[in-house]
C-alpha cells in the first residue's frame, strides 16, 4: 500500500450516497413546495413560505453534514469530522482503534481515558469498513511506533 493510499481520507460509502441523494431531493422538493403553496393554500403569507423554505434547507444542511463525516489523516495526526463536532488529534493521543461487533462505527481510545467515535468508518459499509478500520489501526501503529518497547 502506498503512502498516499494509506493516508487517504476515511469516508463512509452507503451513508454518504443516501444522504447526498436526500440533500438533492430536499432542495428540489422544498423549492417546488414553496413555489406551489400559493396555488394550493390560498392566503398563505410570504412568512409561511419562508418558514417552509427554512425548514427544508435546515434538513438539507443536516443531511449534508451527515454526508460530509470523515477522518483525514496526515503526518501529524487525525482530524475527525463527525456529525456535529470536528476534533483534531495527534497520533500520540490515540491509544487504540476498536471496531468490534455491534459498533456502528470505529471507536478510538484516547490517552486521556476518553473515547471518540469516527463516523467516517461505518459498519453499514461491510467489508469495506473492516478494511478501513484495519488501515486506521495500521496508521496509528506506524505513527506511534518507538525504537524500543519500554
Amino acid at each position: 500500500m502506498t503512502d498516499e493510499t494509506l493516508h487517504a481520507p476515511f469516508r463512509p460509502r452507503l451513508a454518504r450516497a443516501v444522504t447526498l441523494g436526500l440533500v438533492v431531493a430536499l432542495v428540489v422538493l422544498t423549492a417546488v413546495l414553496v413555489a406551489v403553496l400559493p396555488q394550493v393554500v390560498p392566503g398563505i403569507t410570504a412568512t409561511d413560505r419562508a418558514a417552509f423554505a427554512a425548514v427544508g434547507l435546515a434538513l438539507a444542511w443536516f443531511c449534508w453534514r451527515q454526508a460530509s463525516v470523515s477522518a483525514q489523516p496526515d503526518a501529524d495526526g487525525l482530524t475527525v469530522r463527525n456529525l456535529l463536532v470536528t476534533r483534531r488529534l495527534t497520533w500520540a493521543q490515540i491509544v487504540s482503534v476498536r471496531f468490534g461487533q455491534g459498533r456502528p462505527w470505529v471507536q478510538l481510545d484516547l490517552d486521556d481515558g476518553d473515547t471518540l467515535a469516527v463516523m467516517g468508518v461505518q459498519r453499514a459499509d461491510g467489508a469495506h469498513a473492516e478494511r478501513e478500520a484495519r488501515r486506521l489501526a495500521t496508521l496509528v501503529a506506524l505513527h506511534t511506533a518507538t525504537p524500543r518497547d519500554d
